[in-house]
């Protein structure tokens, strides 16, 4: 950034920042990991906010920043396939108000998506759907969390589909640090949504998606692009100074171009006037969320006269994480605008999370000796790239 000016007074400290187009050297237009500090990433905010003053001029902006991030990571280049998912459950266990089946769909030829579909029991014709992508951590697709998560969604009468990341759980193709992995990660999000609409039971007008930290990330992206996505969530990620530490999120040009400069705050924002829910804690990056980035987010939803629709729950004495409080503000307001029923789940204005039963990881594993993984698909990064052509 360019250096900052500091003139002392009498009894005051004025600091005077010089923004130009470029906030950093555009020789590098990634934005990765704590890119400004706290206090350069309001200044940011305040001359984000003087580049628009109404929906048309916020909408032009989005328009380029929405350009930026397909631009960015290259998902303009990446297959256009219609369908061709060729589902294959390997498993599937009847559970106390829900189902769960093991479920491998192709992303592109030769490319899986690994999962479990938490499945409703309940006799409707079509139900809501939800996209539950995980953050970081070794095989957290299996974590008690996710399965909490999943089994009461699907309790209140929604569809999860939880898919691992590229480079963890069953999704070994590839690694998880290889140059592309936004742009999988984000492809695989869209296969996977694609996939749950091309099901005749599944109601096309209430798809949700939610999901804490590299989860998080996933969730606000593909909101950001995708108008399939109609409630939004993303937990303890949204942030006007932090951009995502790993290169699934930020290892790619996403947020800069020689153009424009935005950050994961402003991507966010893309989703207005539907449906959006930030949920935000004490103890990580999303710390200033109430008085930084969530306002930025209201005047945007303001301007298109739907404040009521956007929401931050703050929860200044937790941590980095999808625990029971912030997993009761994201049921509570999915049940809202997904039209679910959490009758069978809430109690006193909370939530019951006292009966799945959780599986192992074995259990939740969608190959095994029995069903083996498929012996002409891509591995190893380069091999990936390779087809894709793009990355090498």
């Amino acid at each position: 950034m360019d250096p900052m000016r500091k003139i002392v007074g009498p009894g005051i400290l004025l600091i005077i920042l010089s923004f130009s187009v470029n906030v950093h050297s555009q020789d590098n237009m990634l934005c990765v990991g704590k890119y400004w500090t706290e206090d350069e990433a309001k200044l940011m905010m305040d001359d984000f906010a003087k580049q628009w003053t109404d929906v048309d001029s916020w909408q032009k902006r989005a328009n380029q920043i929405r350009e930026g991030i397909i631009k960015g990571m290259q998902l303009d280049k990446m297959p256009k396939i219609e369908g061709q998912f060729n589902p294959v459950i390997t498993a599937h266990r009847e559970m106390d108000g829900y189902s769960v089946e093991n479920i491998v769909i192709e992303s592109f030829p030769g490319f899986y998506i690994t999962g479990n579909l938490y499945l409703p029991r309940k006799n409707q014709d079509r139900y809501a759907a939800i996209l539950n992508p995980h953050g970081h951590g070794v095989d957290k697709r299996f974590s008690e969390e996710t399965q909490i998560r999943d089994a009461v969604f699907a309790r209140m009468g929604a569809i999860v589909f939880t898919y691992d990341m590229v480079g963890t759980g069953e999704s070994m193709q590839v690694n998880h640090k290889m140059p592309i992995a936004l742009v999988l990660q984000t492809y695989n999000s869209r296969r996977v949504l694609e996939y749950l609409l091309s099901r005749t039971d599944v109601d096309p007008e209430r798809i949700g998606m939610t999901g804490y930290s590299g989860g998080g990330t996933q969730t606000f992206i593909l909101s950001a692009i995708d108008d399939r996505i109609k409630v939004s969530a993303p937990v303890t990620q949204v942030s006007a100074h932090f951009f995502g530490g790993c290169v699934c999120e930020s290892g790619m040009p996403i947020h800069k171009s020689k153009m424009h400069q935005t950050n994961n705050v402003e991507i966010a924002a893309l989703f207005a006037p539907k449906p959006l829910l930030i949920v935000s804690d004490g103890g990580d990056w999303t710390s200033n969320t109430p008085r930084v980035e969530f306002p930025y987010i209201q005047k945007v939803y303001n301007a298109y006269q739907a404040g009521d629709k956007v929401r931050n729950v703050h929860l200044p004495n937790e941590g980095h994480d999808y625990g029971p409080s912030k997993r009761a503000a994201v049921y509570a307001f999915f049940s809202k605008y997904l039209q679910l029923n959490d009758g069978d789940v809430s109690y006193n204005g909370g939530y019951k999370e006292d009966f799945p039963t959780f599986l192992t990881k074995d259990e939740l594993n969608v190959f095994s000796v029995d069903h083996p993984f498929p012996p002409s698909s891509l591995q190893g990064d380069e091999a990936v790239m390779r087809y894709l052509g793009i990355g090498l």
